[in-house]
């Protein structure tokens, strides 16, 4: 499982990077159209990204290993909505994203395998209180962002732009 989720955080970095890297291609004000997705705009969606993304960091902060990559985590402010727009400038918007998931990908590494079978109490964004295994909320965390990516790549597809292959299958080594 480790493994694994070593593997999605790389996925997540490259695919973040395909993703930002086309989008980059629009102007400001088409980044920003609202074209009827569930976050309106492809910027609402990859803020939505970010901030779910930092909520669930958030979360995950509090394991009682306090993984020292999740220290600046700690540190930011907790998002106020699902739809909250953090920045509305794409090149900071794009800065935010790879620090990120250089975040991510550090703290994949400091997992510990023991560290997976962690109950981890939490409430939602309704404030409903939660205890789940983490290893599949972690599984739920990167799920979450293949969704909403697959809903940037459409928009971006509808725009003419193609981010090109996404398949898990082409990080994975082969044997």
């Amino acid at each position: 499982m480790l493994e694994h989720l070593r593997l999605l955080s790389r996925y997540n970095q490259w695919m973040n990077d395909k993703l930002y890297n086309t989008a980059a291609q629009l102007p400001a004000d088409e980044l920003a159209r609202d074209r009827g997705a569930f976050f309106g705009s492809l910027l609402g969606t990859l803020n939505h990204i970010i901030v779910a993304d930092i909520i669930w960091l958030q979360r995950f902060s509090e394991h009682p290993a306090q993984h020292p990559a999740l220290d600046p985590i700690r540190a930011m402010s907790k998002p106020l909505a699902l739809a909250q727009t953090l920045l509305d400038d794409f090149t900071a918007l794009s800065a935010e994203r790879r620090n990120l998931d250089a975040t991510i990908i550090s703290w994949c590494e400091q997992l510990d395998a023991s560290d997976l079978n962690h109950k981890l109490a939490y409430h939602n964004m309704k404030g409903e209180p939660a205890i789940k295994n983490f290893a599949s909320l972690m599984l739920h965390f990167f799920n979450h962002q293949t969704h909403h990516r697959g809903q940037a790549t459409t928009l971006l597809s509808q725009q003419g732009l193609d981010v090109g292959v996404t398949d898990l299958l082409a990080l994975v080594a082969s044997k």
